[in-house]
């Protein structure tokens, strides 16, 4: 039995309307919103818009929005006279208005996906936006999640969302995953150089989001489905995390052992093939490495599978804090001081340099495992002029000069 004339009706003009978009993104012409403007979503309204796109960064946070607007972005790599270029240009606006998403073709959505207290995915931003998107979706939106959250999120919990406004994934709108590769701060790698891993949850889905990225950046690499694209973010940071836990491991044995663990990474580095250098430090930073992992083990435990490595690797440098205060009580005895009352100065509170962001910095745990042995603590950072503590107090950076030191 062949088709019939309303489902006839209905394939023409799912084709129109994916014919319509894809030749607007290969001209530059469709309307895009960005859902977040911290350094994910900062940066792709910007290189979107500096290509010709029309863009909205749509942000909540009303200070944040104002910021942008004077030029002022928290993000490296993006100035103040681009940012007012862009914006006088008209190819740029910022708003905390949802009413944004009413005219948008593209809706990527670049909102922040932490743990919650239980060290578990915490996807309530991701839930909110497509909540948002819902309200204003109409036939014809590409809608791409770049969030970093376990494998399943874009099918599991984004389509359900979208669909309850009672148009269909791939048929009336299309939906895709796109992980961020964003590295603040990075001389070397942006967002046009660094490739893209996408994938739709259907053929459409996966051709426009492809015609979308390739604009904007030099290669795109397509995958079988949006939760191998999840996967391949979950895998990259966890391959960190656990080679950075490695090598604060075998820090701790070099110590043990008397050894320099600099001199010997220095010197494995010297085998051109076979190794990688991973550094050791207080515990890992930001708002991936010591994050992302436990999104893993969180699916896995789902299917009755328990990831060792994983598991291991964060226990390992969640000890690194508690190392450091260890070596600068033994410092201390050696010149017979204690850290009771002794007054330290950390340096750097950023979770790495030339950047301003501290998000899960182990500064914080430092600050406090210092303060709960007495020591009196202050720290300096020419990025970061404040810290919000987990009490919800604010210390200051200190100015580094002679008499501080």
């Amino acid at each position: 039995m062949g088709l019939s004339l309303p489902e006839k009706m209905g394939i023409a003009a799912t084709e129109r309307r994916y014919q319509t978009l894809l030749e607007r993104l290969e001209q530059r012409e469709a309307r895009v919103v960005v859902m977040g403007a911290g350094y994910v979503g900062l940066t792709l309204a910007v290189e979107a818009a500096r290509i010709g796109f029309p863009v909205t960064c749509y942000e909540i946070d009303p200070a944040k929005v104002t910021a942008i607007r004077n030029g002022i972005s928290g993000v490296p790599g993006i100035s103040a006279e681009e940012l007012k270029r862009l914006q006088k240009s008209k190819r740029l606006v910022c708003s905390n208005q949802p009413a944004a998403l009413s005219a948008a073709e593209v809706i990527v959505i670049c909102v922040a996906t932490p743990l919650n207290g239980g060290r578990e995915p915490d996807t309530s931003q991701i839930e909110t936006a497509a909540t948002c998107i819902r309200y204003y979706l109409k036939p014809g939106t590409l809608v791409i999640l770049e969030s970093t959250s376990y494998p399943g999120t874009t099918e599991e919990l984004v389509k359900p969302i979208l669909e309850a406004s009672a148009l269909k994934a791939e048929k009336d709108f299309w939906l895709a995953f796109s992980p961020e590769r964003v590295d603040p701060g990075n001389p070397n790698y942006g967002l046009h150089n660094t490739p893209k891993v996408l994938a739709g949850i259907g053929e459409k889905s996966t051709a426009l989001t492809q015609a979308f990225y390739s604009q904007t950046v030099e290669k795109t690499v397509t995958v079988s489905s949006p939760t191998a694209a999840e996967m391949v973010k979950l895998h990259e940071n966890t391959f960190r995390n656990i080679n950075i836990a490695f090598v604060n491991e075998m820090a701790l044995l070099c110590d043990r052992l008397g050894l320099d663990i600099w001199e010997i990474i220095q010197a494995a580095s010297s085998k051109p093939y076979g190794f990688m250098p991973f550094h050791p430090g207080p515990g890992p930073g930001g708002h991936c490495i010591p994050v992302d992992p436990h999104y893993l083990s969180w699916k896995a435990r789902q299917h009755n599978f328990d990831c060792k490595f994983i598991e291991l690797a964060s226990s390992i440098n969640d000890q690194m804090p508690n190392h450091v205060r260890t070596k600068t009580a033994e410092a201390l005895k050696r010149a017979n001081k204690s850290l009771n009352e002794a007054k330290i100065l950390l340096l750097g509170a950023a979770y790495k340099r030339d950047i301003a962001d501290t998000r899960e910095s182990p500064i914080f745990r430092l600050i406090s495992l210092f303060r709960e042995s007495g020591a009196q603590v202050t720290y300096h950072d020419p990025l970061v002029a404040e810290l919000r503590l987990a009490d919800s107090t604010l210390m200051e950076s200190v100015e580094l000069t002679p008499e501080t030191l």
